[in-house]
């Protein structure tokens, strides 16, 4: 069945429920929910918002894990052409307190356990006029029960939504500064949509394990948007732990696409599985496809699970500015395990120097993005907006290089980029040789200053047992050049990460 004409993500919703009223839409534990329940829920709450003071252009904050209540509330905010916010459920009070202000969030809807702090950032708001929670505390008279407002007649009024509306205000998790939020509109996203169900030609027969947290750009496009636009079945879980939770959901709903970070690829690698499950799970188990995103996947994960599980384990490049989704190594045709594939095929990408010179082949320099996906701007951030698009082009500030036959490689950061007596040295290079080494679980290279080579690269290794460092130096002596060699090997239990 073709959907081409659909321009926003509520018509996404509405077709697949008209098309397919009956089929299971989410699978949350031993819930199900159906397309047209879905519709009908979204509606509901969609009228209860409406009648606390929600309208067009609005902003409501969803402060959620991952629940079958973040998808009703997802479609109710964009029911009312008002605009979804979605915060990170790992957030703290303060952190949370600063995207509802940012964006001046009307309605903010949470989950239980984040109650309390909500109220503190309600009583401290001048924007925010209501919290929702879900379930409903006992005694809290300044807080709406979520399940209550789903009891409301159905929501009737037709809203004429406009592809270059805002959908969503989605805040990067930066390692310094504040966040920033990323203005993503319908068009943005359901142009990625389409492309990413074009190159992995998903179909309303495929079920796909959401363990990736909601509120992040590439799970919701992924693991959301795309399944409910083909008419595929969702099944959620709220975390990844106890892992065996996972492999048995992955078992008893007969899972056809795997979507996951590469922290969890390297988690399967590591498992010990018999000769004979393992010949079970290969040849019985349906899934087809296994998709990382997120972050960047080291060439020996993807090695070594596709060679333990027989399965195609595809990675893909993006950022929230771009809906997320950029480029994506092709499910079926030749692949390059050490790129991240090629373009979507709406997308456009070209590498530039200092000057905005376009390079040729195999030159790195900036990777620069254009399509429908890309971002509006930056919510209420001029000049951080200007910074990044220039002539329709998004400047990612990623290093990379792309080969005559159009697969795009990433460097590093443009930033994290160290220059050793006047020579580059990028710190993926170091770091895809580390994880090469053996019982290397986490490595990660930085430039710090020297008084006579300008910098140098230290690296930091996290491994699963005791390792020497003598060792480390001299095996990247032999497979690098001597001034990309660190200077340093610092051995850690484990490295630092922000919560996204």
């Amino acid at each position: 069945m073709q959907k081409e004409n659909i321009r926003n993500l509520i018509q996404l919703l509405d077709d697949s429920a008209f098309l397919f009223p009956r089929k299971v839409a989410l699978i949350f534990g031993t819930k199900k929910v159906t397309y047209s329940e879905l519709a009908d829920f979204s509606k509901k709450l969609a009228l209860s918002l409406s009648k606390l003071g929600v309208g067009e252009f609005d902003k409501v904050a969803l402060w959620l894990p991952n629940f079958p209540e973040f998808v009703y509330s997802f479609f109710a905010v964009l029911r009312l052409r008002a605009i979804v916010v979605p915060i990170n459920s790992m957030f703290k009070r303060e952190e949370a307190r600063f995207i509802v202000e940012d964006c001046c969030a009307k309605v903010l809807i949470c989950s239980i356990d984040k109650v309390e702090d909500s109220e503190n950032i309600l009583l401290r708001s001048n924007c925010l006029k209501q919290i929702i929670c879900f379930p409903a505390p006992e005694g809290k008279q300044i807080v709406l029960d979520f399940n209550k407002l789903l009891e409301d007649s159905e929501f009737k009024e037709i809203i004429n939504i406009n592809e270059n509306d805002f959908a969503e205000i989605v805040y990067t998790s930066g390692t310094t500064g504040h966040p920033k939020g990323a203005c993503l509109s319908h068009k943005n996203l359901v142009s990625n949509i389409k492309d990413c169900a074009q190159i992995i030609r998903f179909s309303r027969k495929d079920r796909l394990l959401c363990i990736l947290p909601l509120f992040h750009s590439f799970s919701s496009t992924v693991c959301m948007l795309l399944p409910l636009y083909k008419g595929a079945t969702i099944v959620i879980m709220r975390s990844v732990r106890p892992f065996k939770r996972v492999i048995r959901a992955i078992s008893k709903h007969r899972i056809t696409v795997f979507v996951g970070v590469p922290s969890v690829f390297s988690i399967l690698n590591e498992i010990k599985i018999s000769p004979l499950r393992l010949l079970f799970n290969i040849f019985v188990n349906p899934i087809r496809l296994c998709i990382s995103g997120a972050a960047a996947l080291p060439l020996s994960v993807w090695q070594n699970f596709e060679k333990k599980f027989r399965r195609r384990l595809l990675q893909g490049y993006g950022l929230t500015e771009a809906s997320p989704v950029v480029s994506l190594n092709p499910p079926r045709d030749r692949r390059k395990p050490d790129s991240i594939g090629v373009v979507l095929p709406s997308v456009k990408v070209k590498v530039v120097d200092k000057n905005d010179n376009e390079l040729a082949p195999d030159k790195i320099g900036e990777l620069l993005v254009k399509g429908p996906n890309v971002m509006q701007g930056y919510y209420n951030l001029e000049e951080e907006t200007r910074k990044v698009l220039k002539n329709g082009w998004l400047y990612t500030g990623d290093l990379a290089r792309i080969d005559a036959e159009g697969f795009i490689y990433i460097m590093g950061r443009i930033k994290e980029m160290i220059n050793v007596r006047g020579f580059n040295v990028y710190p993926c290079e170091i770091e895809d040789l580390l994880y090469k080494y053996p019982k290397v679980k986490e490595a990660a290279v930085v430039g710090v200053p020297h008084k006579h080579r300008g910098e140098v690269p230290v690296a930091f290794v996290a491994a699963e047992c005791l390792v020497d460092e003598r060792q480390i130096l001299n095996y990247l002596l032999t497979n690098l050049a001597s001034y990309k060699v660190p200077l340093k090997i610092l051995l850690r239990d484990s490295l630092p990460k922000n919560s996204t």
